[in-house]
């Protein structure tokens, strides 16, 4: 693909501009940004495609424009990156469920590395208690109870402090959690994942660092087994042909 020349390629350096200006003044989320008119004359561009930049960058979370009060700083959430991993995974649905395994990988691999950090962190056991036996409860009855989960592995990632680990996670689990009806079932169920949850307390409560490992891990086995359940009879071995 050929780079972005003319109008295009005008935007992206003006938004580029825009975005330096806000890095090298030391600008941070709800600070307020020069004016329309004082932008203008200092990137040297008319209001209307200075007016097109700040669209695309408050789509992005960059700048809050604020009408009649003035354009700000933004908090640059991760909408966009979920939005944009709900679509992929959307479609991969109906294809061979390779973004989703490629996704679902990215949240084991930083699930698992945060295994000892979650140890050595303050973790409030009796709201992971709550939470667990909330999910139990809704499983009695054949339900998988979302709100319960999602609470479980906040109030486990939260006292981490890692505002950004907090914001991804919580990113990766509602991309999985809006395909949750239509992927495979595979030998998931509301008490099988609620019993997931349940060891990892207990892993947790016992201070066993290789139990946590392993229970953290049975939790994404059993989450692989249903993003590859449509690929069994393809992962088969082949019996040789005859000859």
């Amino acid at each position: 693909m050929s780079p972005p020349t003319g109008a295009r390629a005008n935007q992206r350096a003006l938004r580029e501009s825009i975005k330096r200006l806000i890095v090298e003044r030391g600008l941070g989320p709800g600070s307020p940004l020069p004016t329309e008119l004082e932008l203008s004359q200092e990137l040297e561009v008319s209001r209307h495609p200075l007016r097109e930049a700040m669209k695309a960058l408050e789509a992005l979370g960059i700048v809050d424009i604020r009408h009649g009060h003035g354009t700000y700083v933004g908090s640059v959430s991760l909408g966009g990156l979920e939005d944009g991993l709900t679509f992929r995974s959307a479609r991969s649905i109906n294809g061979d469920l390779s973004d989703i395994r490629d996704l679902l990988e990215v949240r084991e691999v930083l699930e698992l590395g945060l295994v000892r950090r979650v140890l050595d962190a303050e973790i409030d056991l009796a709201e992971l208690e709550r939470a667990v036996r909330a999910m139990e409860a809704e499983a009695e009855k054949g339900e998988y109870a979302p709100e319960a989960d999602w609470r479980f592995h906040e109030t486990l990632y939260r006292p981490l402090g890692n505002e950004l680990v907090l914001d991804l996670l919580r990113v990766f689990w509602r991309v999985f959690n809006s395909l949750d009806r239509e992927l495979p079932r595979g030998e998931s169920s509301p008490a099988v994942t609620a019993g997931w949850h349940r060891e990892i307390l207990e892993a947790l409560r016992a201070e066993d660092e290789p139990a946590l490992r392993a229970a953290v891990d049975e939790h994404f086995r059993g989450i692989r087994a249903r993003v590859t359940a449509e690929l069994g009879t393809a992962e088969e071995p082949q019996e040789p042909a005859e000859r």
